[in-house]
């Protein structure tokens, strides 16, 4: 073993887990220094193969991961144009509130709706390059339309404003951490119109894109705390809002078990990101069915997924496995696009934990059939690429093929 090889890996899943050098070193029983020493290659010695395998269980990586080389990869860390354009969008802010008055007439109500639901279509489908050609001048015709709503229509306005601004944070949430700043924006702007327009589904549903951006911010305290305290704050009103308001309600509670399982394993980490998709579980049940309100995807099956989803952030592949199994084909094939290839890429993680190579194979290209500019197009996509390839010691031409689509050397 390489010393120095051995400790660039560690930099690299530490990095990626989100954790600091402190952190990890903390959970190693070690000082910052040993870390510090470790992943610069400066340790005389081997490290033994008995804190290999703890450093693997901390990561949340099979051994491999450690053993065997990273493949370079060229992970997308450029701006992609249409991206460019929707953060241009973002900083006009006086083209956005009309300072300065509208060059046009503002578009009526139902132009701005229209091409509001196209856009969710086509991030359902995962058709991001679409949204990136559409989305700037919906950004402003949003605007535009609350600025000049008549007396009666702002609330209204408003919460169609900060649904523009809730798809424009889950939009740039897609390209990792190059816009994680302006997603945040985005959010905070969206929570913002939404409680101008007072109504809880768009307070309870720009409340889970501010979660989400704190989570993204490497920073799940905040956001499990963000999204269990909106839940608590309009649980009765959206409870009483039929699907709508429960699908809003229970995606709050998965948010808050992501955020959850983002934090270090342990057994109260666990039982806490759990209990959130319990209480999702419960909001569901009252539901009663998958439903795509407020364009959710939420439902009995959507809350499947996520506990399968958990699993897998805390590193426990077989249980997330064994959880796949009682899936219902029919009803897994009745959700969205993206909650479908979000799920296979789950699935291909879980099947690097449990050393299922073929498994993680078939489960990326079929995610990748299904939706490539999910898995091409996205950091997190690409980094999921490179998991698999690098445990698979022979990779199949179509596993080399898609590897080197995505800038990796396979």
């Amino acid at each position: 073993m390489e010393t120095g090889r051995i400790g660039r890996r560690i930099a690299y899943w530490r990095e990626r887990r989100g954790f600091t050098q402190g952190d990890f070193g903390r959970q190693m029983g070690k000082s910052r220094r040993w870390v510090q020493d470790l992943e610069g290659g400066q340790r005389q010695a081997d490290p033994r193969l008995s804190v290999l395998e703890r450093a693997a269980e901390i990561l949340r990586v099979p051994l491999e991961q450690l053993l065997a080389e990273i493949p370079d990869a060229s992970v997308p860390t450029e701006t992609p144009a249409d991206v460019r354009a929707v953060l241009d969008a973002l900083d006009h802010h006086d083209i956005l509130t009309g300072v300065f008055g509208p060059d046009r007439e503002p578009p009526p109500p139902t132009a701005v709706r229209r091409s509001l639901d196209y856009c969710c279509n086509a991030f359902q489908a995962c058709h991001y390059s679409a949204i990136g050609r559409q989305l700037p001048q919906l950004l402003i015709d949003a605007h535009r339309a609350a600025a000049s709503a008549p007396a009666g229509a702002e609330c209204a306005a408003h919460a169609v404003l900060s649904r523009v601004y809730q798809l424009t944070a889950s939009f740039l949430h897609k390209f990792g951490t190059t816009t994680t700043a302006p997603a945040a924006l985005a959010a905070d702007r969206a929570l913002a119109a939404a409680e101008r327009s007072g109504d809880p589904v768009a307070i309870g549903a720009a409340s889970r894109r501010v979660a989400k951006s704190l989570m993204y911010q490497q920073r799940p305290e905040a956001a499990v705390s963000f999204a269990t305290r909106a839940a608590a704050r309009l649980s009765a009103d959206l409870g009483a809002a039929g699907p709508l308001g429960l699908s809003t309600l229970g995606m709050l509670y998965l948010n808050a078990a992501v955020a959850a399982s983002a934090r270090p394993r342990t057994p109260g980490s666990v039982i806490e990101a759990s209990g959130h998709v319990d209480q999702a579980e419960e909001a569901a049940g009252r539901q009663g069915e998958d439903r795509n309100e407020d364009w959710t995807m939420f439902g009995p099956t959507n809350v499947r997924l996520h506990r399968i989803d958990v699993l897998v952030r805390f590193g426990d592949g077989w249980s997330a496995v064994e959880a796949a199994e009682g899936l219902d084909p029919a009803a897994l094939a009745g959700l969205t696009r993206e909650r479908r290839a979000l799920h296979l890429l789950a699935m291909a993680r879980a099947s690097v934990l449990t050393r299922q190579r073929e498994q993680a194979t078939r489960a990326l290209l079929e995610a990748d059939a299904m939706a490539p500019e999910e898995v091409r197009g996205r950091p997190s996509g690409v980094h999921v690429v490179r998991d698999v390839v690098a445990v698979t010691p022979q990779p199949s031409r179509e596993l080399r093929e898609l590897a080197e689509r995505c800038g990796l050397r396979a």
